[in-house]
């Protein structure tokens, strides 16, 4: 069946990106992070990066034991809209929680993370059916808009300043409207509620057979060599490979993960440590993050993606993670100059997106094409260890102020993956 009679493919496209504008929510933590530790709430940096964690963690475990197949059963619209729902609800529960930290921790954290699970497998799983002729960009685009997600909701909340050029002179914000931190939960659960029901009404699958026009799938020799033997996941996790990615993918995600939770908290300390009033340097820090490592984190899942196309997956697995080690180590002692605060900001965001198209696109090359749906989430479960090493250990070394006893393991512990990522090869194939 060619492109006719059916929905415009691009109308999935635009769903797509809506859902994942919203679940990249979760990205924006940073921007709540401050007030959590003030009168009324006046918790501690290690209770703000507990709620981050639970969410990434929460995120992880529902993608891969329940979004994946339940999407596969029912399709992507139901599993979509659900969570979305779970979304809203825990953000709005959160809000009314008042300063309840168990109440924030169970509305953002537990429900906000299992929304976000459910809901974040659906657009990649629609578009993979129908854009088979544009799969790798298709699938960039779809990622990048969860990165770029945080970018909006920041500075929602903020204010849309960036450095020196105020895109919204005199309005700063909801915080500057007066908003309060419960408040602006209970908006921010409406609209993802909202928005992702409406991005779910586009998530459906092409009907059975369906091509796009003038496009002619790859011959049973050439899925084979894109995709060599078709691993089951249990078949998978018996392989040395798997253990590889699934630690390099860890190490990756603690790294930009610790990033994302703290450097609200790093980048004040650091700069009124360097003499920077207290207003400026929550202006730099929200720039930091709301701009430089929202922006960079959405295209690094596109052009690490390219990259690796180039280069091959192990080449730029190496590289990304080098570069990181890098800039880990570096951000610590450059994080109290402005532009050395924006510089490793940008640069981190940027390699830690490519995690997200390098690991899937990686999996789909050891394990095969036709069970990457089931199996990937098992290597995506790495994300979620990941949130709970590394905003936990940045929120403890921050209450004991000790930064660099967090950013500087973090940054070997990259040079290592790097080095542990040059031996990685295709498993070798067992013929029935």
């Amino acid at each position: 069946m060619s492109d006719r009679k059916v929905m415009n493919r691009w109308l999935v496209v635009v769903g797509a990106i809506l859902i994942q504008l919203c679940l990249g929510a979760i990205y924006a933590w940073s921007a709540f992070t401050k007030k959590l530790t003030i009168d009324p709430f006046n918790l501690s940096k290690t209770q703000t990066q507990i709620i981050f964690s639970v969410g990434l963690l929460s995120f992880a475990v529902v993608m891969a034991l329940v979004a994946g197949k339940w999407q596969k059963k029912v399709g992507p619209r139901t599993v979509a809209l659900t969570g979305g729902l779970v979304l809203g609800v825990g953000y709005v529960l959160a809000g009314l929680a008042g300063s309840s930290y168990l109440g924030i921790l169970v509305g953002v954290g537990v429900l906000g993370g299992a929304g976000i699970g459910l809901a974040y497998v659906c657009p990649i799983a629609a578009l993979v059916k129908w854009f088979p002729d544009k799969k790798g960009m298709i699938t960039g685009l779809a990622v990048a808009g969860f990165g770029f997600g945080a970018l909006i909701w920041i500075k929602l909340t903020g204010g849309f300043k960036f450095g020196p050029v105020d895109l919204t002179p005199g309005w700063g914000g909801l915080y500057g409207m007066g908003w309060s931190v419960n408040n602006i939960f209970i908006l921010y659960g409406i609209l993802f509620a909202v928005l992702v029901g409406i991005g779910a009404m586009f998530m459906v699958n092409p009907p059975e057979g369906w091509t796009p026009a003038g496009w002619n799938p790859p011959s049973s020799a050439e899925a084979a060599v894109s995709g060599g033997r078709d691993f089951t996941v249990g078949e998978m996790v018996a392989t040395p490979q798997y253990w590889m990615l699934f630690s390099l993918f860890v190490v990756g995600a603690t790294a930009g993960l610790m990033v994302i939770g703290v450097i609200k908290l790093f980048g004040i300390d650091a700069l009124t440590g360097s003499g920077f009033e207290p207003t400026k340097a929550n202006i730099i820090t929200g720039t930091a993050m709301g701009l430089f490592y929202a922006l960079m984190n959405g295209l690094g899942r596109i052009i690490w993606g390219m990259i690796s196309d180039k280069t091959g997956r192990k080449n730029a697995i190496v590289l990304m993670s080098l570069i990181q080690g890098i800039m880990m180590i570096a951000f610590y002692f450059i994080g109290g100059n402005e532009w050395g605060l924006y510089l490793s900001a940008g640069i981190i965001g940027f390699n830690f997106g490519g995690n997200f198209a390098l690991f899937p696109a990686a999996t789909a090359d050891y394990f095969g094409n036709k069970n990457v749906g089931t199996n990937y989430p098992w290597v995506f479960m790495a994300y979620g260890v990941g949130g709970l090493v590394g905003p936990i250990l940045g929120g403890k070394m921050g209450d004991a102020q000790v930064w660099m006893y967090a950013f500087v393991p973090a940054g070997i512990a990259c040079l290592a993956a790097a080095a542990i990522g040059m031996f990685l090869k295709a498993p070798k194939k067992i013929e029935a």
